[in-house]
């Protein structure tokens, strides 16, 4: 949220002191300098985010989509980097050190607390086959078993 706030404030102060809200000259201005293009989307990225960062949004979403929503961040925060370095002309030390915290959070979160998406994820999954004879049921309406329950099957593996 902090973040949003940030990103408006800085808008809004741009919009009001450095363009004094006259339209021509702020399209003007996002056609010709691409930092503010970058940084617009990275507030774009953001608005989403903190409407849906109440416990009420959290409930209405469920943990996986909100999760899902929220991974927006990832995309903001680079295309905040990016807008900070484009707008620096001469000094981009400050820039560079973001980027370099952003880029060593993020593969720390990629390489340490997320393994397997550098293993490809979760192909197949191992269900129980009561569970599975269950959902055959359901899916054609028969109300008795016509298969005797196996130990285990696969899920999402293919068959050779």
């Amino acid at each position: 949220m902090f973040g949003f706030f940030y990103g408006s404030l800085h808008l809004l102060i741009y919009l009001s002191l450095d363009k004094f809200f006259d339209l021509n000259e702020i399209l003007q201005d996002i056609a010709k300098r691409k930092f503010i293009t970058v940084g617009l989307a990275g507030l774009l990225l953001m608005i989403p985010l903190a409407v849906t960062s109440t416990a009420g949004w959290i409930r209405r979403l469920r943990g996986r989509r909100w999760q899902l929503l929220h991974r927006l961040v990832y995309a903001s925060a680079i295309a905040g980097v990016v807008h900070n370095y484009w707008l620096v002309k001469s000094d981009i030390r400050l820039p560079v050190l973001y980027g370099s915290i952003l880029t060593i959070l993020l593969a720390y979160r990629l390489i340490i607390l997320h393994p397997r998406w550098l293993r490809g994820g979760n192909r197949a999954k191992i269900i129980p086959a009561q569970r599975l004879e269950k959902e055959a049921l359901l899916q054609t309406g028969s109300s008795e078993a016509s298969l005797q329950p196996q130990a285990v099957a696969l899920r999402g593996a293919s068959a050779l």
